[in-house]
């Protein structure tokens, strides 16, 4: 051990942890670049990592993961709650005694053949008042050169928690002096002289939160958010259980600022579900008309924001991450240069192609596929093999520093204002391309039923859409339906509330072509939604919402588009919405012990205008 802590609870519960996996070795994380070099270096060792190019992709590596082991494993992600109803019918609800018991069991000498690395980390800017300290103990080093990406990890993180319990530091935020232990074993503990495998981990998995005892245990998984846990499971789930009882809210949304060319700053919050476009948005590039007026956007984060009632009376948010954890099929120059920028070193990359000068490759990312690469399974990949060369949901890890649009308020302990919240999901029908709600609660409702089609919508009917409420379905830590409440009752803190939104980039005419280009020409929306919070802009009510008329919105520089391809982008079809009153009330009735009166009354309005 090459480190103790003046911290007793963490060092009593290292203890019993050491006690319970058995470890061949423990390691304190100190998060210094000295420590990167030595872990990354025992990786490529152990076959887990390949060293990229240092030419073209300096500092980086590529990892492939086990077939088994590629994504989130939502069928085994449970909340450890007494009360099946404390879960709600949209997660997996266990008992916390049945479930420890399991665990305990599954931990004891996981570790065997391994070293535990003990990780201190901390989501959001140490000096914020939103700021959570926790501390990982996994097997993986994998995990621990990750966690250096995507948060504050290391020595600094387990000083400011010392400082903290030892008086030396006046309390300035929730969770003063504590910390959340999260519990990460791959589950293949190593007899001696057994050969280890570049990824190990276990075909049973267990992804569990304690939301009482704010505690996180995950076993059997080594990727991404089965693994990393400051991530989804305390970012998000153990998260909103404490926004919950703090008034504050832990959301799936990215942060971004639209910088006018008056000076002015707008930032907006938006959640959308998976393949909805989040990271291009939080990234997105104006295009030439906007640009050359002097238009930019900032990022603040991609994934994960906290919000909070500031004392100036509005909503404040702050990302809890310090890296881009993305999906990197269909990134690209053309469709995203930002993010490619900021993964251009320092980098991870999970479960792509490596191309034969020892660069990496996906699909999308360049128009032309290369002749030859090795596929994310380590096997010879040609354009004509019949095979995709990288896994659908592989990733890169990438520091946000590095980004050359990071907002210069990113860090900032008291976060951004909030001016407008943005709901979208992927829909081909009935959803316009913008449209505002008439109020907070209103607005609650828009994203409290919001939703992607899953299949393309058939010939005379509407695609089955899976709703996915402020894009929180896999990752709200309570019962969905108190959940909304919270965001209803969140109004009563703020003196100035941020205006809703609804966007819908995927609308599709009948032949099944995309009507609006999206990407940078996005920009256009988030103008008029930009003037709108400015009371600048002209908003015409429908039975929906406030939408722009044709005038109201910029088209300057966009080559053949006309008011009636904008008429198709924002059209409303009273039969379309009739149905999609009916998919609603299906959802509701899911949620409906304790669904909020107030947004069965939105619907029951909704369908009054649609009369």
């Amino acid at each position: 051990m090459n480190r103790t802590t003046t911290h007793q609870g963490l060092a009593t519960w290292v203890e019993e942890m050491i006690a319970l996996c058995t470890p061949d070795a423990v390691h304190w994380c100190t998060g210094s670049q000295e420590e990167w070099n030595q872990l990354t270096q025992q990786l490529v060792d152990q076959g887990t990592f390949l060293r990229l190019n240092p030419d073209k992709r300096p500092n980086s590596f590529l990892a492939r993961s086990a077939p088994s082991d590629v994504a989130r494993v939502e069928d085994r992600t449970f909340l450890c709650v007494k009360r099946a109803d404390e879960a709600g019918p949209t997660n997996n609800a266990v008992d916390p005694a049945k479930m420890r018991a399991i665990l305990k069991e599954k931990f004891r000498g996981c570790m065997k053949g391994r070293t535990m690395y003990v990780i201190p980390f901390c989501m959001g800017p140490i000096d914020s008042p939103l700021a959570k300290i926790g501390v990982e103990i996994s097997d993986s080093a994998y995990v621990a050169v990750n966690m250096r990406i995507m948060c504050h990890m290391g020595s600094h993180v387990l000083q400011r928690l010392e400082d903290e319990a030892n008086g030396v530091i006046n309390k300035q935020r929730d969770g003063h002096g504590y910390f959340i232990p999260c519990a990460h074993s791959v589950g293949a503990p190593l007899e001696p002289g057994q050969a280890d495998t570049p990824w190990p981990c276990n075909d049973e998995k267990y992804i569990c939160h304690f939301p009482d005892t704010r505690e996180i245990w995950s076993y059997g998984s080594g990727y991404g958010g089965n693994a990393l846990l400051g991530k989804k499971c305390l970012a998000l789930r153990i998260a909103s259980n404490i926004a919950r009882e703090h008034q504050w809210m832990a959301e799936h949304m990215l942060i971004t600022g639209l910088h006018a060319p008056d000076g002015s700053v707008t930032y907006v919050a938006a959640a959308f579900p998976s393949a909805c476009g989040k990271t291009n948005m939080a990234m997105l590039v104006p295009p030439p008309h906007y640009a050359n007026q002097g238009w930019r956007t900032s990022v603040v984060g991609d994934d994960i924001a906290w919000l909070w009632p500031h004392e100036d009376g509005k909503l404040h948010a702050i990302n809890p991450e310090t890296g881009f954890f993305g999906v990197a099929p269909g990134t690209s120059y053309d469709t995203n240069p930002i993010a490619m920028e900021s993964m251009k070193e320092n980098s991870i990359f999970t479960n792509v192609a490596l191309t034969d000068d020892g660069d990496v490759w996906w699909e999308g990312m360049t128009k032309e596929a290369p002749a030859h690469l090795i596929d994310w399974t380590g096997q010879d990949w040609t354009p004509d093999c019949g095979r995709l060369s990288s896994h659908a949901n592989s990733r890169f890890t990438a520091p946000a520093v590095q980004c050359p649009t990071i907002d210069p308020n990113w860090q900032n302990p008291d976060g951004v204002p909030i001016d407008a919240i943005i709901f979208g999901g992927r829909r081909a029908t009935t959803m316009p391309l913008v449209f505002q709600a008439f109020n907070w609660g209103h607005g609650v409702y828009l994203g409290a039923t919001m939703g992607s089609e899953m299949t393309a919508a058939a010939a005379g009917t509407i695609g089955k859409v899976r709703r996915d409420p402020m894009a929180m379905l896999p990752f709200c830590g309570y019962n969905m339906g108190a959940y909304f409440g919270h965001w209803l009752e969140m109004r009563r803190y703020l003196k100035h509330l941020p205006r809703f939104f609804h966007v819908n980039w995927f609308r599709k005419s009948p032949e099944g072509k995309f009507l609006w280009p999206g990407f940078g020409e996005n920009m256009r929306v988030l103008e008029w939604i930009v003037r709108r919070c400015k009371g600048e802009a002209v908003g015409h009510e429908t039975q929906i919402g406030w939408i722009p008329a044709f005038d109201d919105f910029t088209i300057e520089g966009l080559e053949n588009f006309t008011e009636n391809d904008f008429d198709r982008c924002m059209a409303y079809d009273r039969n379309e919405w009739k149905a999609e009153l009916v998919s609603q009330a299906e959802f509701f009735i899911e949620l409906y012990d304790h669904l909020p009166k107030e947004l069965l009354f939105q619907r029951e309005l909704l369908a009054a205008r649609l009369v």
